[in-house]
């Protein structure tokens, strides 16, 4: 629920900030991976039922390795049948025909590889995309009010298809690249164990290399992706607030703090990839030093006759494969760093503590009459901050309280109390003489129907908008709830009436339709309490009228908080609050709180003496 009137809350300290001020200076600190071992074991966790997969997977790699280490020596036979002077027709033939056939076998292997891979990385990121959106659901509020909502996207979408590619790259080319290394080195020691040894003196340089390059681009992958989730969230936050931006004409502002953390994303980028890049030149001037170093070997031992030139070209082709594993490694490794880099982020959110699990043996609120007790209530969003202090009233069930006050001083905080989207530090909050906390959370809020002041509709028609408090309902019901609301009078006007289609939040409708949308909805689910925050503020004084003759007839019976600046709205409230600095000032009804000529009466004189001053 949003909070207009909280102008001095504060997110809580235990809510770490994802991201800082937009266009405020300062680059965030690029983080190395926290725990590389421990996220890779749980995205192995993550695996799940695909690892049987994982295992045929794993089975065509080792046919595929055989075929490919089969290939190297069918081409030593058929350069050994080709001697000076005479050539081997029939091995050569044969040779030939098998090494073809090799050849398509391993192209149809790796083929099936991809194609499994694909399926179970696209699976498996599934399943981790849909653990994430349902954490979100299950988070409190606190958690979205100290993060940047384009951050919160970036990790649900872009980390997580990072996750995808290093899954799909990174596990076949580290099983096949170990099978291969391993059976590379076997046959090169059965061929010649001095041309082994020869080929093997650029081992600690790749490793050396590797180690050195993937260190730093592990912090810079990490970097880089924060810095977009801080693009995402300045996009988001921009294109959200769009019309705020071009009435106030910030428009260049908004590209210069745009600008500002692209410019930043590009520099942690550019390096992150030029460096990543360096690794496959560097590899290749090594490769070359290992071959030419077994070409000198070979040619030395093959002119002493103790190898054949067919032996040679098998060994050649040995030591590319026991060396382009090794660059593959050293290459998906980065690949590797930038997903789990990806992971850790997503494990973040996975991580938090969500929001508290109902008391053991809770009940369902079931036809709640609606009698609403405070009983000595403190909250404040930081602990050493408190928005209400020691708050006590009583609302009968039925009755209608209004709540008013300057802006800050915790009139929505104790509507967010009543519906537990925060829990109260001390006292007690009681519905129907119960403890609200002995409720379920779910039974709780359905019990509850809410019209804030700033509207949201969701992309699709008016019709499934105000269905969304009560799925189930009839057109007939819609309709009714659309008339009480006065919504069905512009409704009926458009080309497609109630399934006109609305782009995000209801862009295509003036504010007020949109507010008399949100007030249809609540009055579809039929609540028993009902919370009205500043639920008139976007309409005009004429559709006010209406509406508040349609809000009078449907809290009726019903428990109502409203909370309201305009004070001619709750004057017919059975009571009045007053909130000052988190405390009640004053309390009762309009004609009592006149009377006293306290806090109530002079803002409500001044309220009325602005108005015809304005109309003067």
């Amino acid at each position: 629920m949003s909070k207009p009137n909280e102008g001095s809350r504060q997110p809580a300290p235990d809510v770490p900030m994802i991201t800082g001020p937009i266009g405020r200076g300062g680059r965030a600190p690029a983080v190395k991976p926290k725990n590389f071992k421990g996220t890779l074991r749980r995205l192995w966790s993550y695996l799940g039922t695909e690892r049987k997969w994982l295992t045929i997977v794993f089975l065509f790699i080792i046919a595929d390795s055989a075929l490919t280490l089969a290939g190297p020596y069918l081409i030593g036979v058929a350069v050994d049948a080709m001697a000076v002077g005479q050539v081997d027709y029939s091995v050569l033939n044969v040779t030939l025909i098998v090494l073809i056939s090799t050849y398509i076998a391993d192209g149809g292997l790796t083929f099936l590889q991809s194609w499994v891979m694909a399926g179970l990385a696209q699976r498996v990121v599934k399943r981790l995309r849909q653990t994430m959106f349902a954490k979100l659901q299950k988070l409190p509020l606190a958690f979205f009010d100290g993060r940047s909502h384009g951050d919160i996207m970036s990790r649900l979408s872009n980390d997580i298809d990072n996750v995808s590619n290093s899954i799909s790259q990174s596990t076949t080319q580290l099983m096949s690249g170990s099978i291969a290394i391993v059976g590379s080195l076997v046959m090169m020691l059965i061929l010649s164990p001095t041309l082994t040894l020869a080929s093997l003196i650029t081992v600690p340089l790749v490793f050396f290399l590797a180690k050195t390059i993937t260190r730093r681009t592990s912090v810079l992958f990490k970097g880089q992706q924060a810095q977009l989730g801080k693009l995402n969230g300045h996009i988001e936050e921009t294109i959200s607030g769009l019309l705020v931006v071009k009435a106030f004409n910030r428009e260049k502002k908004a590209i210069d703090e745009f600008n500002n953390v692209n410019e930043k994303l590009y520099e942690v980028g550019l390096k992150a990839q030029i460096w990543s890049g360096f690794l496959m030149p560097l590899l290749s001037v090594i490769n070359n030093i290992g071959f030419s170093a077994v070409a000198i070997v070979g040619g030395i031992l093959a002119v002493k006759g103790h190898i054949t030139v067919g032996v040679i070209a098998s060994f050649l082709s040995y030591s590319r494969q026991f060396v382009r594993p090794l660059n593959e490694i050293a290459n998906t490794y980065n690949v590797l760093q930038s997903g789990v880099a990806g992971a850790e982020r997503a494990f973040e959110v996975l991580d938090e503590a969500e929001e508290v699990e109902d008391e053991p043996g809770a009940i369902e609120l079931v036809k709640p009459v609606g009698h609403v007790t405070f009983q000595d209530v403190t909250f404040g969003y930081r602990p050493d901050m408190p928005i209400i202090n020691q708050v006590s009233f009583d609302a009968p069930a039925g009755s209608s309280l209004a709540l008013v006050g300057p802006t800050g001083a915790g009139k929505t905080t104790i509507v967010n109390l009543v519906t537990r989207f925060y829990d109260a530090t001390s006292g007690t909050i009681l519905i129907d003489g119960r403890d609200i906390k002995s409720y379920t959370r779910d039974s709780l809020r359905r019990s509850f129907g809410i019209v804030l002041q700033d509207t949201y509709l969701f992309s699709g028609t008016i019709k499934e908008n105000i269905k969304y408090s009560k799925p189930d309902a009839s057109d007939a019901e819609v309709v009714a709830a659309a008339k009480l609301a006065n919504a069905d009078a512009f409704i009926s006007r458009l080309p497609k009436r109630y399934d006109t289609p609305l782009s995000e939040n209801g862009g295509n409708l003036s504010q007020g339709q949109r507010q008399l949308l949100a007030i249809a909805r609540v009055i579809l689910a039929d609540p028993s309490i009902l919370i009205l925050d500043e639920a008139t503020s976007s309409i005009d004084t004429r559709t006010e009228l209406h509406i508040q003759e349609a809000l009078l007839s449907i809290m009726k019976g019903r428990t109502s908080f409203i909370i309201a600046h305009r004070l001619n709205t709750i004057r017919d409230a059975d009571t009045i609050m007053v909130i000052d600095r988190g405390e009640i000032a004053e309390q009762g009804s309009h004609n009592v709180l006149m009377g006293q000529d306290g806090t109530y009466s002079r803002m409500f004189s001044n309220q009325f003496k602005n108005l015809e001053s304005a109309a003067e």
